[in-house]
């Protein structure tokens, strides 16, 4: 997507690195080992490479198997035994003293071994369960809902990590289809539970309310009573920015209320872009407390080949090296995309491209397409047309 990031660097770049890193890591036992036998040669006697070869089977405790790190600690042992024979100094008291120090520091690294082994044991269930957790809470769409085509991402900015508060969610009723996004304040298991219920009362009101304002009131109050029941927002992550919206059944429009969320963006078949700004600003959901007025939704034409980009400020405040933000406006106008699933890929890559792999929030991203008169429901072979 577009001309490349500012950085210049590929998103296959981060991969790279971290795949040197794991072949060095793997060949640093050995190598340390070998360099220890190459020093002990090349040193005058009184020179020992006991440490070096202490240091092999520590390396490996953390990064490899138990087995691994036993042969590691065997290759020490028997390395120091050999260049003792070769000196004709085995039989001497520095020679056994140094013998005995690489044979208990190799027991010490395979109970190292086994401690940071069992932590990854616990850390990868933690993370099956945050995982499942996530995906209960945040299902994916379907691909094709009431005639639009849906594509939903949710970006976590640190590698394993599932549990976030951002939040999406799309809907069938008989009022059309209906979504939201949103951001709720906070991290971790609190996050969840406070997406849970904000994405709990969306499906319950979306299916009853005549209106999307009556929606956002919906929600409003279903955070109050949360609040209320947790003794207070300080006790409850309840303070939620969201951007709601409603596609009626064949008018060609679309509906949105704002709640402080960064503005959705409308791209055109043609490579047209635009803003879809609220005509009054209104502070995020979970702050009726501050302020009451009623909610208001605005109306945009919403024609045939167009997408609807929603997404969380995990996108718009994303930055490069120099600390510039990311502009999705910007990134996307002009550019075609053959489906909202296509969209999300070169966007998500671009970011990628854009902060060299760094992004410290996660992010949600949501795009519905309207298909155009004879457009098949997915032309996955087309190509990102720049």
């Amino acid at each position: 997507m577009g001309n490349g990031s500012r950085n210049g660097l590929s998103p296959r770049a981060p991969r790279r690195r971290a795949e040197r890193a794991r072949r060095f890591i793997r060949a640093l036992p050995p190598l340390v080992i070998l360099g220890g036998i190459v020093f002990d040669l090349a040193t005058p006697a009184a020179y020992t490479a006991s440490p070096m070869f202490s240091a092999a089977p520590l390396i490996a405790a953390p990064f490899f198997s138990m087995l691994t790190t036993l042969l590691t600690g065997i290759a020490a042992v028997l390395a120091g035994i050999g260049l003792h024979l070769y000196n004709g100094t085995a039989n001497d008291i520095p020679a056994l003293t140094e013998t005995l120090t690489v044979v208990t520091v190799s027991a010490l690294a395979l109970l190292i071994n086994r401690v940071v082994r069992r932590s990854g044991e616990r850390l990868a269930s933690a993370r099956v369960i945050a995982e499942t957790a996530q995906k209960a809470v945040l299902p994916t769409p379907a691909e094709r809902i009431g005639g639009l085509q849906v594509a939903a991402r949710y970006e976590a900015a640190q590698a394993d990590a599932f549990i976030g508060g951002d939040l999406f969610a799309v809907q069938d009723t008989p009022f059309g289809v209906r979504l939201v996004v949103g951001d709720v304040r906070g991290k971790g298991l609190d996050a969840v539970e406070a997406v849970a219920v904000v994405i709990g009362a969306f499906r319950e009101a979306a299916e009853q309310e005549a209106s999307l304002e009556g929606v956002a009131q919906r929600l409003e109050r279903a955070l109050a009573r949360e609040g209320t029941r947790r003794s207070g927002l300080d006790a409850f992550e309840g303070f939620t920015t969201a951007v709601l919206a409603e596609i009626p059944r064949g008018n060609g429009r679309v509906r949105v209320v704002n709640r402080g969320h960064p503005e959705p963006l409308l791209l055109y078949a043609d490579g047209g872009l635009t803003h879809l700004e609220p005509t009054e600003p209104a502070l995020p959901l979970g702050m009726g407390e501050l302020a009451v007025w009623p909610d208001r939704a605005d109306e945009a034409p919403y024609p045939p080949g167009a997408t609807l980009l929603l997404y969380t400020d995990g996108l718009s405040e994303a930055r490069d090296a120099s600390g510039a933000f990311y502009e999705p406006a910007e990134r996307l106008a002009g550019r075609i995309f053959p489906g909202p699933e296509e969209l999300l890929d070169a966007l998500v890559d671009d970011v990628r491209r854009y902060t060299g792999g760094g992004s410290t929030d996660d992010m949600a991203l949501l795009a519905v397409s309207r298909p155009g008169a004879g457009q098949p429901e997915r032309r996955r072979t087309m190509p990102v047309v720049p």
